[in-house]
C-alpha cells in the first residue's frame, strides 16, 4: 500500500492513503455496501431538478458546505483501512509493504515519524468520544421522521458523523500499529519536489502545465527560500497551492486525492489567516493603549526593562518582516 504525507504548510500535513482496489460485488460487506449506496443516492441527488422544491439539490449543496468544515486531518485518516485481525497479521508477518511518499526538500526525514505519531494518536481520544455521543444523540432524531416527503436529515447527518468518527478512529489505530512495527518505509519522492517546487514557482495550473519542469536547482532554490521565510521553521507558511492538488493526483493516477489535498489547504490557508488578523489585531490593542501615536505601551518602557525583552522583540519582529515565498522568488 502507498501511503503520503504531504505538507500543506511548514507545520501541518496531511496523510493520505492510496485506496485499495474495489471489491466485488459478492465480496462487499453489509458497511461497504451502505456506504456505496450512500454515495450513490447523494450523487444523484446533487443532479435531481425533479424534486418538490428542488430540496434535494439544496440539502445537498447545504451538506457539502457543512462536509467542507470536517477537519482535513480525519478526512485523511479515514483514507486508512480498517485494522482487521487479517491485516494485524500481514503487518506482523511482513508480508503486508507500506510505503511512504514525502517530498523531501520541503519535510525533512527525521520529522516523518513525529508527524506520523501526532496524526496517529493526537486524535483518537476526541474521535471517540464523538462517536459515542453522535450514538447518544441518535434516538432524539426520531421525531423528524414525522416530515413528510423530506427524509429524517438529523438522524442521517449524525449517523454519518458517528461512521466518519469510526472510521478515523480506525485508521488512527492502523497507522499507530504500523508505526509499532517499524512501517511505513519513509521515501523521498523527486516527483512530490517536483510538483511542490512547481506550485511555487507558478501561479497558476495553466502556467505550470506549458512552463518547463522544475530542475533539481530550481527545487533547491525553493526549498531555501521556504526555510527562510519560516524564520527557521519559526513561522508557518503554505507550500501547497490549492490549484496543484489535481496536478499531485494526476501524477500518481489518484483522483481522489485531489479534493483531499484541495480541502486541505483550504482549511490550513484560512488558519494562518485568522491567526495573522489575531496578531495585527493585539498590536492594534497595544498601540491603542498609549498616548503617543505609534507606539504601543511595550515601548515606553523604561530602558533596562526594555534591554531585557529586547532580544525576544527583535526575533518576533524579524519573524513578521518576511515576504511571502512566491514574492520573494519573482525578484
Amino acid at each position: 500500500m502507498r501511503l503520503f504525507l504531504l505538507p500543506i504548510s511548514t507545520r501541518r500535513s496531511l496523510i493520505y492513503a492510496e485506496r485499495l482496489h474495489e471489491k466485488a460485488p459478492k465480496d462487499r460487506s453489509i458497511l461497504d455496501k451502505v456506504t456505496l449506496k450512500a454515495n450513490e443516492t447523494w450523487a444523484a441527488w446533487e443532479k435531481d431538478e425533479k424534486a418538490v422544491g428542488n430540496w434535494k439539490k439544496k440539502v445537498t449543496f447545504y451538506g457539502n458546505q457543512a462536509l467542507k468544515r470536517i477537519p482535513y486531518e480525519e478526512w485523511g485518516l479515514k483514507t486508512l483501512p480498517a485494522l482487521t485481525d487479517r491485516r494485524k497479521k500481514e503487518i506482523v508477518d511482513g508480508t503486508a509493504k507500506h510505503e511512504l511518499l514525502f517530498p523531501g526538500r520541503y519535510l525533512k526525514q527525521e520529522r516523518v515519524t513525529e508527524i506520523l505519531t501526532k496524526l496517529a494518536q493526537e486524535r483518537q481520544g476526541m474521535h471517540r468520544s464523538k462517536l459515542i455521543w453522535s450514538v447518544i444523540i441518535m434516538p432524539f432524531t426520531a421525531p423528524f421522521m414525522l416530515v413528510p416527503v423530506v427524509p429524517n436529515l438529523p438522524f442521517f447527518y449524525v449517523l454519518y458523523r458517528a461512521w466518519s468518527h469510526w472510521k478515523a478512529l480506525t485508521g488512527s489505530k492502523y497507522l499507530e500499529f504500523l508505526l509499532k512495527h517499524k512501517q511505513p518505509t519513509p521515501v523521498s519522492s523527486w516527483a512530490l519536489d517536483e510538483a511542490y517546487t512547481a506550485g511555487l514557482m507558478y501561479p497558476t495550473r495553466a502556467i505550470s502545465r506549458a512552463a518547463p519542469r522544475p530542475t533539481e536547482a530550481d527545487a533547491d532554490k525553493v526549498s531555501d527560500v521556504v526555510h527562510k521565510q519560516t524564520n527557521n521553521e519559526s513561522e508557518d507558511v503554505m507550500v501547497l497551492q490549492r490549484w496543484n492538488g489535481k496536478l499531485i493526483a494526476e501524477q500518481f493516477d489518484l483522483p481522489d486525492m485531489e479534493v483531499e489535498i484541495e480541502r486541505a489547504v483550504e482549511q490550513v490557508e484560512k488558519a494562518i489567516d485568522a491567526k495573522e488578523k489575531i496578531m495585527e489585531k493585539k498590536l492594534e490593542q497595544e498601540k491603542a493603549t498609549t498616548d503617543s501615536p505609534g507606539q504601543r505601551a511595550k515601548d515606553l518602557l523604561p530602558d533596562h526593562i526594555l534591554e531585557n525583552i529586547h532580544g525576544e522583540a527583535e526575533r518576533v519582529a524579524e519573524g513578521h518582516k518576511g515576504e511571502k515565498v512566491k514574492e520573494t522568488l519573482k525578484q
